[in-house]
């Protein structure tokens, strides 16, 4: 499971979502990604499940890239704990995603392998995607 090493401070406030990302919504990496249509949040697990369905349908057949870490530490009271006596302990950690942000990258697969590896990743995210390819970003 992905998580950083150490923080500054071991607990964080919640946050908003709005707005479109300014950073990380383009291809960088390989020939096709996996763009997500609205912003949220996205648990470490799903992002590690997103990923081993995508590697597992390519069978080592291409390369994949991760284009987002989980760094905001999520907080959580025990079942059936009264009111007050502070925040509760991180239980998981989530990455922030705005909506334009690139997911996944992958290259080295064909267009179908692509498109199929990616569906199967986004079937994992609690988020509407689209998958997006160095083509159309050249207007080909």
């Amino acid at each position: 499971m992905m998580q950083p090493a150490r923080t500054k401070f071991r607990k964080q406030q919640k946050g908003r979502h709005k707005g479109k990302a300014y950073r990380g919504g383009d291809l960088a990496f390989g020939d096709y990604g996996l763009k997500v249509l609205e912003s949220g949040r996205i648990t470490a697990r799903q992002i590690e499940a997103g990923r081993v369905a995508m590697t597992r349908f390519i069978k080592r057949g291409g390369k994949v890239w991760v284009r987002i870490f989980p760094d905001k530490p999520v907080t959580k009271k025990p079942a059936e704990t009264r009111m007050g006596h502070g925040k509760g302990n991180v239980e998981e950690w989530h990455a922030v995603v705005k909506m334009g942000r690139i997911l996944f990258e992958m290259e080295g697969v064909t267009r179908e392998i692509a498109s199929k590896a990616m569906s199967l990743a986004a079937h994992k995210l609690p988020m509407h995607t689209r998958m997006v390819s160095r083509s159309q970003e050249l207007g080909a």
